[in-house]
């Protein structure tokens, strides 16, 4: 099939290689002239393991080009996904407008009859809104052919997203008609007959809800150990020995269990704020999703009480933050909880120092306020402490005696839990933990 992707984030991209190496003629828009650029270069803007080999199989092999040229994107396309961008409204609700802008564009210049898929996360009745507006916009332009819209949210997790949309534990897609579900069975019927992973068919809102209540669901995962966390911290118990104990149940699995500084990026923060919008808005007051908000905002309260326990007050002392992107295998800071907790020690008068061994360019030019460090020892020299914010396999790796070696006092709060507690403590270190064994 001719397939479009309307935007080239991390979503977009991965898409759109996926589609080409599954034999679609894909063509990847974006109005950003510089990510085009990137991109024809043979090189992804972002980075993300396995996609570098994934781009270039596919580029070479002619089935997927980019451009920065509407006209050019849509001209052959027979089913358009929706890529774009849905960032938070001061309300809590998804900014929509880009979403609305790409099916007037498609509206304009789209040639024959074509399927618009949402693929960018969007609430629930998005849908029906789009095919309001592209009912008036047909009528408005006295167009004959017809646009239908359909749903096919993503359900890759950045660091694994090539692995996740190569090889997915289900597709999900929602459309309204025959022409959009053949459509979209079409485009999927390589993966399906390769993989033989399960296809959830339905309505549109299904599919559009599906995606919001799976995220908000993990989201509740995280937020629940976290708080877990906090109670084994205060009884003496092991989070990650609890975790496993519950884990073991079949009802329950083991995850999205793991204790630590809490869930960010571009999708959990995101989308349950929205699904909590998306329930206010339908007369239902979501406060479970209240909760899993606060929790995962407190965990970084109780680094700030680990600090304050062993510093006293933070005021002139330096944070060694070693981590900076949301979680490992990316070099995304949206919503990451490092940068989060940055600004809650800076408020109190201390000065931080980050290492990432990926994401330092991106705080370089999103956070240019924030001192960096090359290299983990850098970032450790003569720091009153020090906090595990991502767990990078370089940084998990740290022993006991290279933290003595470079802190001026031997504080590690270990964010991420990735340390032995015991080996720690016995080294000499002041070492405190997310719900397991900390110095006293």
């Amino acid at each position: 099939m001719n397939i479009t992707v309307v935007g080239v984030g991390h979503v977009g991209l991965v898409s759109a290689a996926a589609f080409a190496r599954w034999g679609h003629d894909v063509v990847g828009y974006d109005d950003d002239a510089a990510k085009v650029a990137t991109m024809q270069g043979g090189a992804p803007w972002f980075y993300e393991p396995g996609l570098q080999e994934l781009l270039s199989e596919v580029t070479e092999a002619g089935r997927l080009r980019f451009t920065s040229d509407s006209d050019d994107a849509l001209r052959d396309a027979e089913i358009v996904f929706v890529c774009v961008g849905t960032p938070p409204l001061p309300g809590g609700g998804p900014n929509l407008s880009y979403v609305e802008a790409v099916g007037r564009t498609v509206v304009a210049q789209a040639s024959r009859e074509l399927v618009l898929v949402e693929k960018s996360t969007v609430p629930a009745n998005t849908g029906r809104r789009l095919e309001q507006v592209i009912a008036r916009e047909t009528e408005r332009l006295g167009l004959e052919h017809a646009i239908h819209v359909a749903s096919n949210p993503e359900f890759l997790k950045e660091g694994a997203a090539v692995e996740d949309t190569l090889h997915p534990d289900r597709v999900v897609y929602g459309t309204s008609s025959d022409f959009a579900r053949d459509a979209l069975r079409a485009v999927y019927a390589p993966l399906v007959e390769q993989d033989g992973c399960p296809v959830v068919e339905t309505d549109v809102a299904s599919a559009e809800l599906i995606k919001h209540a799976s995220n908000a669901f993990l989201a509740t995962r995280i937020s629940f150990i976290n708080a877990v966390a906090q109670i084994c911290d205060r009884v003496g118990a092991d989070v990650q020995t609890v975790a496993e104990g519950m884990g073991h149940d079949v009802r329950i699995g083991h995850r999205f269990l793991q204790a630590g500084l809490g869930y960010g990026g571009s999708c959990f923060p995101k989308d349950v704020d929205a699904f909590a919008h998306l329930a206010s808005q339908v007369g239902y007051e979501f406060g479970l999703l209240d909760e899993v908000r606060d929790i995962n905002a407190g965990q970084r309260a109780a680094v700030i009480r680990k600090l304050e326990h062993e510093l006293w007050h933070l005021n002139g002392k330096t944070i060694a933050l070693l981590g900076a992107a949301f979680k490992p295998g990316t070099d995304d800071l949206r919503e990451s909880p490092a940068l989060h907790l940055a600004d809650d020690l800076i408020a109190l008068g201390a000065e931080v120092r980050i290492y990432d061994p990926v994401a330092l360019p991106n705080v370089e030019v999103q956070r240019p306020d924030l001192p960096r460090a090359e290299t983990i020892d850098a970032a450790l020299a003569g720091a009153h402490a020090a906090v595990v914010c991502t767990d990078w396999d370089d940084i998990k790796k740290i022993e006991p005696q290279r933290f003595l070696e470079g802190l001026a006092y031997p504080i590690v709060i270990d964010g991420r839990n990735v340390y032995d507690p015991e080996a720690f403590i016995g080294a000499g270190l002041r070492y405190h933990s997310m719900g397991r064994t900390s110095v006293a």
